[in-house]
């Protein structure tokens, strides 16, 4: 009895002294605009940038956006391996990006553009989505949330003139929305609920990629909300990725933002601060890291990077 109480007593210290887990986003601009020219690019040298902006970050859990997907990870792979911090554990899903629909989305008269698909893309996997791990990701328990079609979002801002066709395939992730379980050494597992939302931009009067963007960010009060035929998550988690919207600036339907931010159910431990910087735009923030409410976090930052920056915030978990 003795002898088991000390161990207790020797193994308590250890357990309250586990480091902070490290989570980041960051849009990484790596997409190119042909398959295997991001791999190319990065064989190259081209990738410097991107390579410096994740290395300074010092994330133990990192969701990239920008990257293109191959079915076999070449691309993402030889990114992973310039890293200065060793990534064993590597997951993407094919995107929504360049996945034909079969129609003529934008109207244009012709079948089979980068504006026809579920999300912008010149081709299949254009710009997709990756997470990089220290710690084990537990793909058996990975949810993709990308199929939904758009339609099904409670309240979704269609816009006028969508056709019903278009209704009937139009899904309502741009790139994705993922759900990516990780195991940590501390014991818990952290729920990753990660995505990439359309730039509110680049249409016309009908704002359908602004209506989109909008939808996109609250898909995440829904499901945290119980309100899609999806079961909520499981806690601990945190969102994160590229909103593409700013609350107080920039184009797009603020509203959307500002209801995620302002949900009770997460934490905003950056609360103005600027994640990406256009010469058309100016300083804007459009990359996120929410935590679960009642989660402590330690420390949160923005790197170094253009034009947009890394975001990262500390978890003791």
């Amino acid at each position: 009895m003795r002898v088991g109480l000390f161990l207790f007593l020797l193994l308590m210290p250890l357990a309250a002294s586990a480091d902070p887990v490290r989570v980041a986003t960051f849009h990484t601009d790596l997409s190119a605009k042909g398959p295997g020219l991001m791999l190319r690019d990065i064989l190259r040298g081209d990738a410097a940038k991107a390579v410096a902006a994740v290395d300074a970050t010092k994330a133990d859990i990192l969701v990239l956006q920008d990257v293109d997907y191959d079915l076999h990870g070449v691309g993402l792979n030889a990114f992973a391996d310039l890293l200065a911090t060793d990534y064993p554990y590597r997951f993407a899903l094919r995107p929504n990006t360049g996945m034909g629909t079969g129609l003529d989305l934008d109207g244009d008269g012709r079948l089979g553009g980068a504006a026809d698909g579920q999300g912008f893309g010149f081709f299949a996997g254009d710009g997709g989505m990756a997470v990089l791990s220290r710690f084990p990701i537990l793909t058996e328990g990975v949810r993709d949330f990308s199929d939904m079609l758009w339609t099904a979002k409670p309240d979704a801002l269609l816009f006028e003139g969508m056709g019903e066709d278009a209704k009937a395939v139009q899904r309502l992730s741009s790139v994705a929305h993922w759900e990516v379980p990780v195991q940590l050494p501390s014991g818990p597992v952290l729920r990753l609920l990660a995505f990439h939302a359309t730039t509110p931009v680049f249409d016309g009067p009908e704002d359908r990629n602004g209506r989109r963007n909008a939808d996109e960010i609250t898909f995440w009060t829904d499901l945290i909300d119980g309100r899609l035929s999806f079961v909520s998550p499981q806690g601990p988690w945190v969102i994160l990725g590229n909103a593409n919207a700013d609350p107080h600036a920039g184009d797009g339907r603020r509203e959307g933002i500002a209801t995620l931010l302002a949900h009770p159910s997460l934490t905003d431990p950056l609360p103005g601060t600027i994640t990406a910087e256009y010469a058309q735009t100016g300083p804007l923030r459009l990359d996120y890291v929410l935590p679960q409410a009642g989660l402590t976090v330690s420390g949160a930052g923005v790197g170094e990077g253009a034009p947009h920056r890394p975001v990262w915030v500390d978890l003791d978990l």
